[in-house]
């Protein structure tokens, strides 16, 4: 079973979703997930859902808050201990071989992952991500996988089409700017020739002088 949460501390409404337990753990790369851990702890994995362009270790302090309390409160252990280590990282960190035990988590680079202390479990937070749980099946969330992916590759193709107009739009501009100054250049050159024949006159010569 997938258990899914919803939290709204930041600007844009998250999606975090945790396995039943250390054996039902999902891992779905193409989801981009976040993926939170008790240190030391055996616990279900939390994975927070990044949005397009989000940065895993740029998120919103309110947000990981949330995820940590989740993580704490998804340990047996963990649950019942204050001060508890939380890690996270990318999905796309984590390192996974047969010999390892389940749920037992590696990292191919240390220096990727992130760490925040959890005191105390925080009941308030716990109740509030609690009301907005929904289950689903380990096969479900590979139709929400679809869905999620459908949305990216949308978003995807409208941040490209933004990109174009603007390219087009600063081609336009270097266009008229070319063409404003190809004007300029020529006006000067006009006035400067319209000065010499009126000098030319004005000295008392023009062209039939010099025949």
């Amino acid at each position: 079973m997938v258990y899914y949460f919803t939290s709204s501390v930041a600007d844009s409404p998250a999606v975090i979703y945790v396995g039943k337990d250390k054996f039902e753990n999902p891992t779905d790369a193409d989801l981009r997930p976040c993926q939170f851990h008790a240190d030391n702890l055996s616990s279900a994995h939390v994975y927070l859902r990044l949005r397009l362009g989000q940065e895993w270790d740029k998120l919103p302090a309110g947000l990981v808050e949330d995820c940590a309390q989740l993580t704490k409160a998804n340990s047996i252990e963990g649950n019942k201990k204050d001060n508890v280590t939380v890690i996270y990282t990318p999905w796309s960190n984590l390192l996974k071989n047969a010999s390892m035990a389940t749920g037992q988590v590696s990292f191919k680079d240390q220096k990727k992952t992130r760490t925040v202390l959890v005191p105390n479990r925080l009941n308030a937070t716990v109740n509030r991500l609690m009301k907005t749980r929904t289950v689903a099946s380990v096969d479900g969330l590979f139709a929400d996988r679809e869905k999620h992916l459908s949305e990216l590759r949308a978003k995807a193709r409208e941040k490209a089409k933004e990109a174009r107009k603007e390219e087009e739009r600063l081609m336009k501009e270097r266009r008229e700017e070319k063409c404003k100054r190809e004007h300029a250049y020529e006006d000067l050159m006009n006035d400067e020739v319209d000065g010499v024949g009126k000098r030319s006159n004005q000295d008392g010569w023009d062209d039939d002088d010099f025949m």
